[in-house]
């Protein structure tokens, strides 16, 4: 594997500007693609708010905020993406969606280019088999925010190779984050098939009337030592996000008590309470 000079992000959203950014601070050049000319500068003015903000703290300067944002540059046409030496998809989470993306990826890069996935719960292997490349499909989690999480999880699809796990390993690690392997292509992988459960029952909980929204985030917080409760969590990733993992879970770990969305957590979505990027979720931040 050549050195990895230029890298490819596909999705300027959240987590997509996030990881241009890491990929960018690394001293990597950066083309970050989205479909729509707004999508891309969001996501570029979201990096530039970022480095503003470090600079305003003093971890940052204005010189290395400008070398950052020289680095990055923002397009729509995926044709521009032919030159990158590594890519990560960061697109919504829609498998249809992904293997469509993964379908045009093979056809522009070049064929030795591993193309990794930040995909938090899907199948690594089913996106695998829209290329002709499967053993250079690779997921690539990252967590929110991108910039400030120490984690990646690097996943094995079934045909992944060994030394497509090392390069992006190494890749990550480069980015400045501690890596842990997934050997097993399982919905959710290690975080979110555990941090799932725990927030369907807070939901379950609260509609049981155990306790108050409140005290079990208060109770989760100072008793397991979580910086956030179960609720605060779920309205910072967004409860629909929540209800659409667990439904995933449902359909590929077997309909179990553990991954039936209780109804108050469908009612949320259904009101459009979807958390913090509504203005209400569980609580209410429109104050």
């Amino acid at each position: 594997m050549s050195e990895i000079k230029t890298i490819g992000i596909v999705g300027a959203g959240t987590m997509g500007n996030g990881i241009a950014q890491l990929a960018a601070q690394s001293g990597a050049q950066v083309i970050m693609r989205d479909i729509k000319d707004e999508f891309v500068e969001r996501g570029l003015k979201a990096i530039d708010k970022f480095l503003s903000k470090g600079v305003e703290r003093g971890k940052v300067s204005p010189e290395q905020k400008a070398e950052v944002m020289g680095r990055v540059k923002g397009t729509t046409d995926m044709a521009d993406l032919a030159p990158v030496d590594f890519i990560i998809e960061a697109v919504i989470e829609d498998l249809d969606l992904k293997k469509s993306v993964y379908g045009q990826l093979d056809e522009v890069c070049r064929p030795e280019v591993i193309l990794a996935t930040n995909t938090s719960s899907m199948s690594v292997t089913l996106i695998a088999a829209a290329t002709k490349r499967p053993d250079k499909v690779v997921g690539m989690h990252f967590f929110n925010p991108a910039q400030i999480m120490r984690l990646c999880e690097i996943i094995r699809g079934y045909s992944t190779s060994d030394e497509t796990v090392a390069v992006t390993s190494a890749l990550a690690q480069k980015m400045g984050k501690e890596t842990v392997e997934v050997k097993v292509d399982s919905p959710g992988f290690i975080v979110n098939r555990l941090m799932i459960p725990h927030m369907v029952e807070a939901a379950r909980m609260l509609q049981e009337g155990v306790a108050s929204r409140e005290d079990i985030d208060k109770a989760v917080k100072l008793g397991l030592n979580y910086p956030m409760g179960p609720f605060e969590l779920m309205d910072f990733t967004g409860i629909d996000i929540c209800k659409f993992v667990a439904d995933y879970f449902a359909l590929e770990l077997n309909k179990e008590l553990k991954w039936d969305v209780p109804t108050n957590m469908k009612n949320q979505i259904r009101s459009g309470n979807l958390g913090r990027k509504s203005g209400k979720g569980w609580y209410d931040y429109s104050k």
